[in-house]
C-alpha cells in the first residue's frame, strides 16, 4: 500500500496507485466519453477519428507502462514517441488545455487518493506541453512570421 505520496513514480508505486490495468482502463474511458461530451474538446475529438476502440487500448497500455506496470504498448505496437506521433496534429494551447481538461476529469472521478490525482495530473502535464511545443515548430512557426 501507498502511504507517502513522494513514492509515486518509484517501481511500481503509481501503477498500483492508479489501480493497475482495471484502473487505468476506467480512467481511459471516463477521458473518451469527456472528450466526447466537453465542447471544449471537440477539435481534439474530431482528431482521433470515428472508431476508438484501438485509440482507447493504446492510451490504457501507454499508461500502464508510463506509470511504471507493464510495458503493455511496446508489446503490442513497438516502440513509442509521444510528441513524433502527435506531430501531424495542430496542437495549441487551446487543444494541449482541452486534453488537460478531460485528463483532470476523468482523474477527479476516479477512486483515486487525492495526492495521487494531483500528482497524476502535474505528471500528464509534462507530455501533453512537450505535444503542443512539437506541433508549435511543426505547424505554427510560418503563423508567428505572418
Amino acid at each position: 500500500m501507498i502511504t507517502d505520496e513522494n513514492s509515486y513514480g518509484v517501481g511500481e508505486n503509481s501503477y498500483q496507485a492508479a489501480g493497475k490495468l482495471p484502473g487505468i482502463i476506467q480512467l481511459v474511458e471516463a477521458f473518451y466519453t469527456n472528450m466526447d461530451n466537453f465542447p471544449e474538446a471537440r477539435k481534439i475529438r474530431q482528431m482521433h477519428g470515428v472508431e476508438l476502440a484501438e485509440v482507447r487500448q493504446k492510451l490504457a497500455y501507454f499508461l500502464s507502462g508510463w506509470l511504471g506496470g507493464p510495458r503493455l504498448f511496446s508489446e503490442h505496437y513497438g516502440a513509442i514517441n509521444i510528441p513524433g506521433f502527435h506531430k501531424k496534429f495542430r496542437v495549441g494551447e487551446a487543444e494541449r488545455d482541452a486534453w488537460l481538461l478531460c485528463m483532470k476529469m476523468a482523474i477527479d472521478d476516479q477512486p483515486y487518493r487525492d495526492d495521487f490525482k494531483e500528482y497524476l495530473l502535474a505528471q500528464l502535464k509534462i507530455p501533453a506541453e512537450r505535444v503542443r511545443q512539437v506541433s508549435a515548430k511543426t505547424h505554427f512557426q510560418d503563423d508567428d512570421e505572418a
